[in-house]
């Protein structure tokens, strides 16, 4: 039973790993993090965002900060409320759901002026494997008995 029990959970471990494990983390800009005058439409186009994956934004804390913003919101560089911004110089954003995504940074002109704002898309999450087929049940039909004829020795 035993045993039994460590196969299952084997298998349920096989199936649930490469799923988490197929997560990546982006950190935004890369070397140069979240900053000014850095082209992030470029940064982003030749990646993939799945549900799952992190964008991770890095800067000094008091001299940039995050807003997770709509499209319009976005386009036109419009500030939200202060309380709604990310500022910890290490803000970790976990893509929960598929779709066109928009980020800003709300510090005086800095989206405005200096480009600092990032739009991705996020694809569904990485398919899962799939599962094993049940062991059939159903036996081919005998030689003799194809094509719905059959022999009879009688």
């Amino acid at each position: 039973m035993a045993s039994k029990l460590l196969n299952i959970a084997l298998a349920v471990f096989a199936i649930v790993l490469p799923a988490v494990a197929m997560a990546t983390e982006f950190t935004v800009g890369d070397d140069q993090g979240w900053t000014i005058n850095f082209d992030y439409e470029a940064w982003a186009k030749d990646k993939v965002f799945r549900v799952g994956d992190e964008l991770v934004f890095k800067y000094t804390a008091g001299r940039h900060n995050v807003f997770k913003v709509n499209g319009t919101v976005f386009t036109n560089c419009t500030i939200p409320p202060p309380n709604e911004a990310l500022t910890t110089g290490n803000d970790v954003i976990t893509l929960a759901t598929p779709g066109r995504k928009w980020y800003i940074c709300g510090v005086n002109d800095h989206c405005a002026n200096y480009g600092q704002k990032l739009a991705i898309t996020v694809l569904e999450e990485w398919a899962s494997p799939a599962p094993a087929p049940s062991p059939s049940t159903t036996t081919a039909p005998a030689p003799s008995s194809a094509y719905g004829i059959s022999v009879s020795g009688y």
